[in-house]
């Protein structure tokens, strides 16, 4: 098993098809963005650019978290330069009492399906809160960025 960061291709495909909709200037008929969460996993999860969805194999347990994660907030897509953009605010687990590896944003409106996974590099153990702190919202640091 193993975890490897990268923006999922079927989200890439999605993209092009205007499934997944960040900002508040929708045009499809939607009126609101969509709700996108990150979910926990631990070493054992076998996710990267082939997963579709969501999937609760592999993830976390533990003290502060709930099976699917939390939602993030200020999506807030941007051009930087000719590249475009996407982020979000940093997420705390607050109590928390459990070992990650990575996790996995996806877009709860439309299906539960995958957008980006994240490897954390090792295992992390926290025993009081968990921050997942987001990159700079720009062409070089972005975690979800087209170029």
């Amino acid at each position: 098993m193993a975890i490897y960061q990268t923006q999922c291709t079927s989200f890439k495909v999605e993209c092009y098809n205007g499934i997944h909709a960040f900002g508040t200037s929708v045009v499809r008929a939607a009126t609101a963005p969509d709700l996108f969460y990150m979910a926990l996993y631990t070493s054992a999860a076998s996710i990267g650019a082939d997963t579709t969805a969501y999937t609760a194999t592999g993830e976390i347990t533990g003290t502060g978290y709930v099976a699917g994660g939390q939602a993030l907030t200020n999506v807030a897509p941007v051009a930087s330069g000719t590249t475009a953009c996407v982020s979000f605010n940093n997420v705390t687990w607050s109590p928390a009492a459990f070992t990650v590896r990575g996790a996995l944003i996806y877009n709860f409106t439309q299906g539960n399906k995958a957008v980006a996974v994240l490897d954390f590099g090792s295992d992390i153990t926290c025993a009081n809160t968990f921050t997942v702190t987001f990159p700079t919202n720009d062409a070089d640091n972005a975690v979800i960025r087209t170029s």
